[in-house]
Order: structure tokens, then sequence, then C-alpha cells
């Protein structure tokens, strides 16, 4: 098993929390630029949700992870 999994979701979901904060608080260019990587990343994400249920588990655990990134970056950049 490899780690795919967890950074394909801990990236779209830190891009999420992210891109939610932007357009939150009116950050426009921000928001389109990560608005624009979040669906270029979903076009390679479907393949690994698509997986066996250990790769499932370890995407949620990713996107978990994400959620607390984008946060933190959220809070650094604005």
């Amino acid at each position: 098993m490899t780690l795919y999994p967890f950074i394909n979701g801990w990236l779209m979901v830190t891009l999420v929390s992210l891109n939610t904060y932007q357009i939150a608080n009116k950050q426009w260019i921000g928001a389109l630029i990560v608005g624009f990587a979040i669906s270029w990343v979903w076009c390679f994400n479907v393949k690994s949700a698509l997986g066996a249920f250990s790769s499932r588990l370890l995407y949620c655990f990713g996107a978990t992870c994400g959620t607390a990134t984008g946060l933190l970056l959220a809070f650094h950049i604005y």
C-alpha cells in the first residue's frame, strides 16, 4: 500500500479549506487560483477514491489532515 490516497485526500481538502476561507473573506484572486487547483487535483483523485476499502480509508485520513492544513494556511496567509 502506498501513501498516494492519503496525499490525494490531504491535498484536496487542504485546497477546499483554504478556498472556503478565501471566498468567505472576499480574497477573489486567491479563490480563483485555488478553485482551479481544486478542479485539477479532482481530475486525478477520482481513481483513488474508487479503489479498495483501505485506499478509501487512507484518502479520508488524508482529507482530515488536509482540513487542518487548509485552516493553518489560511490563518498564516491572511
